[in-house]
């Protein structure tokens, strides 16, 4: 694969990386509504929700496998490591972080069933990190982080996700006994009984 080929895809799986994980925040900010609402949309359920996750891995990876092999960087598997990599060594480690924090969601959602709703949950909230992490490692290594179309995506990105977060906390307040029964109704449909 020619190193020019990588640098392309690498830049291009990471701007659609950072798409699909706003998509999934902004979701994850409005799942609450869904469970309220009987207009809620019914495309926008936790199946989308956790196939845009999926997809969203899908293209963290072919980002950082082209990133890691590509001769110009020379990154090697230290890229990994948060704060292990010479090359931009802030911004590759805030990416190496947001990675590990999603992929313990990912791992952690597949193994919901067993792992029970709480302990789910808790880790779940890594979610609220792993985003504004990943916006900071593309905003500070990105090569394309000042063209204006890198931008606009930034910043489409942060106010979709910041809206839905401004509307989560005005229009659906925090109700515990909504949380006992939606709780009641995971756990039911999970048939895990914790």
């Amino acid at each position: 694969m020619s190193s020019q080929l990588l640098w392309y895809t690498t830049r291009g799986a990471g701007a659609v990386s950072l798409v699909l994980l706003s998509a999934v925040a902004v979701l994850g900010l409005l799942a609450r509504l869904r469970f309220e609402s009987r207009g809620w949309p019914r495309f926008l359920s936790a199946a989308v929700h956790g196939d845009l996750a999926l997809m969203t891995v899908v293209f963290l990876v072919l980002h950082i496998v082209t990133a890691v092999v590509d001769p110009f960087t020379h990154l090697g598997l230290a890229a990994l490591v948060p704060f292990g990599s010479y090359y931009r060594t802030l911004w590759l480690g805030l990416g190496a972080i947001a990675f590990e924090l999603l992929l313990a969601i990912v791992a952690t959602s597949l193994l919901r069933r067993y792992i029970g709703a709480r302990v789910w949950r808790a880790i779940h909230w890594l979610a609220y990190v792993s985003w504004p992490v990943a916006v900071l490692h593309g905003i500070g290594t990105g090569t394309d982080r000042t063209a204006l179309w890198m931008v606009a995506i930034d910043v489409v990105c942060v106010a979709a996700v910041a809206v839905a977060l401004i509307w989560r906390v005005l229009v659906a307040p925090p109700d515990p006994l909504a949380d006992e029964r939606r709780l009641a109704a995971e756990r039911a449909s999970f048939g895990t009984g914790r």
